[in-house]
């Protein structure tokens, strides 16, 4: 297996101040999400989701980018991941990196169907590869840069996605010096089958590009799903505490729930499975209760009600 950092077997990203934000109604208080993301990197994340440079007025959660990071306390060897979804956000990002206070990780957005473009980047296809390639150049050597296709297996409104051209779009991201993609499967469409086969094609034909699965547990398929791209060479994967997030609450698509691969299940899976993490279980737990204080209400994990596997204790 690739190893990566401290000799974890797998890199989690914990997602929970982003994408599990950004549906969210009520503004969280700065202060509480510096205190969540730090957190999280103490019981072990690698990579964090710390913000994004959203326009405010689609996603007012968000409004805080720059204060956020600028009160952020670092930890060494971790990656805080900002998302920008155009040229000005990269713009936003490189203008505190400058500062002294920015991300040192930035996600660029495409979708790999022409609809959920115009829904959620307000742009065409082509209208935002061209952005890409733009913010790719404004980032680079500033930035770990990340690729992010969404609808990757399916969307909601055009159906089947052909695997061709997502892969068409790796090979773009990385001719932009993109050298981390994610897939996502973003409301839950893929199957083990699927993803597998995606991935696979993916490591074969970019074997240069790292490989990061972004899947949403919509259907209850997305551990299944993660198994099965662990099993065919992946090993960067997206998560969020108490399985939160979705489309942000003025972008809707997909229906019931939304929420990213729960965090606590896919850590305690895959630990039993003999996977090192590199997350501190206990603390996890306690990371848990955090998200639920700071939401008002029970999330969607299911070890958070029903504890760690017993057997792994046993040895």
């Amino acid at each position: 297996m690739m190893r990566e950092n401290d000799g974890r077997e797998v890199v989690l990203c914990e997602c929970f101040a982003r994408d599990g934000l950004q549906h969210e109604p009520d503004f969280l208080p700065t202060a509480l999400k510096v205190e969540l993301v730090q957190a999280f990197a103490q019981c072990g994340f690698a990579r964090i989701e710390a913000t994004s440079y959203s326009n405010p007025k689609v996603i007012p959660q968000f409004a805080d980018a720059s204060e956020l990071l600028a009160a952020l306390p670092r930890q060494a060897g971790v990656f805080y991941k900002a998302t920008c979804a155009n040229l000005r956000a990269v713009e936003r990002a490189v203008a505190d990196a400058q500062a002294g206070f920015g991300a040192n990780e930035i996600s660029l957005l495409v979708s790999a169907t022409e609809t959920h473009s115009a829904k959620n980047l307000a742009r065409n296809r082509s209208e935002q590869w061209e952005n890409v390639r733009r913010m790719a150049q404004a980032g680079a050597g500033r930035f770990r840069l990340i690729g992010t296709i969404s609808m990757a297996f399916g969307c909601p409104f055009e159906g089947r996605v052909d695997p061709d051209g997502v892969l068409e779009d790796v090979g773009r991201f990385r001719d932009a010096g993109v050298r981390h993609v994610t897939l996502g499967d973003t409301t839950g469409t893929a199957t083990p089958g699927s993803t597998a086969a995606l991935f696979r094609r993916m490591l074969a034909e970019y074997p240069d590009v790292t490989p990061i699965a972004h899947f949403h547990d919509a259907r209850g398929t997305g551990l299944v799903n993660y198994v099965a791209a662990l099993e065919a060479g992946v090993r960067h994967f997206d998560c969020a505490m108490g399985g939160v997030g979705g489309h942000p609450a003025k972008v809707k698509y997909g229906g019931g729930h939304t929420g990213n691969v729960c965090t606590e299940d896919l850590v305690d899976l895959f630990e039993n499975m003999g996977v090192d993490t590199g997350i501190d279980m206990q603390a996890l737990l306690e990371r848990v209760e955090a998200c639920e204080r700071a939401l008002g209400r029970e999330l969607h994990g299911r070890v958070a009600r029903s504890g760690l596997n017993p057997l792994r204790l046993l040895g």
